[in-house]
């Protein structure tokens, strides 16, 4: 990889980081969601980093989406596992499964699986497969949280909650590019359910 882009990513990586960070000051509202969604797609566009492919960016539009669902946004109770329990999970980026998640959506009770990707500082990582992955959604799964890009929307470390906003669901860089290595979501991160909310593949 060049030098320079080397600096394009770092450059990347703080303007993801910013956005959400300007997020968590906003209120979850729909126009939130507008506002966010369209300073993405600009990075998307525009960005020399961006997972869509440069021959591609001219004629790129922004990325399709599911509307706002009030709903979506959940509080989730932490349970971690006992360390005997927390077998890591490989892949092309390495994880420990610390524990789960556990939420009320669409009147069902569910769970998924909180990781952290190991390495230097380490973060929590949500990653999911739903009934629309594969044909609504990319394969291998959608992000809804990951700390290490500050793509979270908070927590309470008193309560033992995380807080889960499946509208700002999204996918990992692989689904636009294969040159992207991403982790993909382990068994107990699956949701029985169709989570037709955040990124979707296609248009509506």
């Amino acid at each position: 990889m060049p030098n320079s882009a080397y600096l394009e990513l770092l450059d990347w990586r703080r303007r993801v980081s910013e956005l959400f960070a300007a997020l968590r000051q906003r209120q979850p509202t729909a126009d939130t969601l507008i506002w966010f969604r369209a300073q993405k797609d600009a990075l998307f566009r525009d960005h020399p980093q961006s997972p869509i492919p440069s021959d591609e960016r001219s004629s790129f539009t922004g990325l399709p989406y599911w509307p706002f669902d009030p709903q979506a946004r959940v509080v989730a109770h932490f349970t971690p596992l006992e360390e005997d329990e927390a077998p890591a999970a490989r892949d092309e980026v390495a994880f420990t499964r610390i524990g789960r998640l556990d939420f009320s959506y669409q009147g069902q009770q569910l769970s998924l699986g909180a990781l952290w990707i190991e390495g230097y500082a380490g973060g929590l990582f949500v990653p999911f497969r739903d009934a629309t992955s594969g044909h609504e959604t990319y394969g291998g799964g959608r992000y809804l949280l990951d700390t290490i890009k500050s793509a979270d929307l908070g927590s309470d470390a008193r309560a033992d909650t995380v807080v889960l906003d499946f509208n700002y669901a999204y996918h990992p860089s692989c689904t636009y590019d294969p040159r992207w290595v991403c982790p993909l979501a382990p068994p107990d991160s699956r949701l029985a359910i169709p989570i037709r909310a955040g990124e979707r593949l296609g248009r509506l």
